[in-house]
């Protein structure tokens, strides 16, 4: 399965126009450590395909010729880019992406919550992304730290490098905001942002939501 996805994102990387027409390089950095169970996992690669099938965020993959890489990470030394850099050149592009999302495998299992790591890994796959005006790096996951490290120096990293970096909480349900707090003030850019699902079953529509805000372009 892995070859497979590897292949997809070449072929569609390979097909791409000239770099000027890509708006966004997006890696969507997702959490498998050991918190995540097995059910949660399904939400989550589930919840993501769905989003990029969504029409309306569809539409504007194609439009603003997109590209998309997809990152599992968990402890110190577990970041896996499952699927690579590729280019959303028409809508048959967004669906083999999709339904690569829906279908890849969990990378790690039974690993701790490395954040700083992790967003370093991703900050790293820009070194061989397309030219696009814009960099974003999409963190989600259901923890705080227990390994890696402090975020702030990956956080400043990716500031000098222009890139912005958001986060998705996934809170258990109640009132409890750690996970929230944590990607507001330790992990985002300054020009990032932070949106929170209130459990795995919330996550669905909570990255639809995001990837929807991260890709439109904000016309003054």
């Amino acid at each position: 399965m892995l070859t497979t996805l590897r292949s997809l994102a070449a072929a569609l990387l390979i097909s791409a126009p000239g770099a000027q027409a890509c708006e966004t390089a997006l890696v969507l950095a997702m959490d498998v450590s050991n918190s995540i169970d097995p059910a949660e996992y399904r939400l989550q690669a589930h919840g993501l395909a769905d989003a990029l099938a969504d029409p309306e965020i569809a539409e504007i993959l194609v439009r603003d010729q997109v590209a998309l890489a997809v990152l599992q990470w968990s402890g110190e030394d577990r970041q896996q880019v499952t699927i690579g850099w590729a280019v959303m050149l028409s809508a048959s592009h967004v669906a083999q992406f999709a339904e690569a999302a829906r279908s890849m495998e969990r990378a790690f299992v039974l690993s701790d919550t490395a954040p700083a790591p992790a967003l370093h890994r991703a900050l790293d796959l820009f070194g061989s992304a397309p030219d696009c005006r814009r960099r974003v790096v999409d963190v989600s996951g259901d923890g705080t730290p227990n390994a890696g490290g402090s975020t702030g120096a990956a956080s400043r990293r990716a500031e000098s490098m222009g890139v912005t970096v958001n986060g998705l909480a996934i809170e258990a349900p109640g009132k409890s905001v750690a996970v929230t707090n944590f990607y507001t003030r330790r992990l985002i850019t300054r020009d990032g942002f932070v949106l929170t699902s209130r459990g795995h079953r919330a996550y669905p529509e909570t990255i639809r939501k995001k990837i929807l805000r991260e890709i439109s372009r904000i016309v003054s």
